[in-house]
């Protein structure tokens, strides 16, 4: 229901929501969390200036994540029917989203809600986007401008462990 409220405002300025993530089982966690341990050199794409096994350790990468609580999602905004910003240095292409600075899941203090130097676009969008979550009820995580939370979460102790499966 929050969720759709966001999506509701972002509709009445001809915006609509862009969901990268949100729900996450417990099990893909711990996955992640392994891939971390197995070390490795900064990525250019995805982390260029941390190492793989420090993710955890900065914060990127959640040991337990609040995805598996199911009141997490990571997401942006874009203009339907547009081609938007694609950050190829950094993140997801996201090309489809407005400007935040950095693409989705970019694990570098560039991705940092209130970060800066960004560009006068960048941060009005991230802005924008913090502004309209906050008001449905999510707080958002810091470290990356695309991640909330709900505030009074249902579950706020609980890692639900059950798999997604295509139908």
């Amino acid at each position: 229901k929050a969720l759709s409220s966001v999506q509701k405002t972002m509709t009445a300025k001809g915006l609509t929501l862009i969901v990268f993530d949100c729900y996450r089982p417990a099990r893909a966690v711990a996955d992640m969390g392994q891939w971390t341990r197995e070390a490795g050199p900064p990525d250019p794409q995805w982390y260029p200036t941390v190492r793989r096994g420090d993710l955890i350790a900065k914060g990127y990468v959640g040991g337990l994540s609040s995805h598996s609580r199911g009141s997490t999602v990571d997401l942006a905004i874009a203009e339907p029917g547009k081609k938007g910003t694609t950050h190829p240095a950094c993140g997801a292409p996201d090309g489809d989203t407005l400007d935040f600075g950095t693409g989705f899941d970019c694990f570098d203090p560039m991705s940092e809600t209130s970060h800066r130097p960004l560009s006068a676009k960048a941060a009005a969008n991230r802005k924008m986007l913090l502004a309209a979550m906050h008001a449905a009820g999510f707080r958002n995580y810091a470290r990356e401008w695309w991640h909330f939370t709900l505030a009074k979460e249902p579950f706020p102790k609980q890692r639900f462990d059950f798999p997604v499966t295509a139908p």
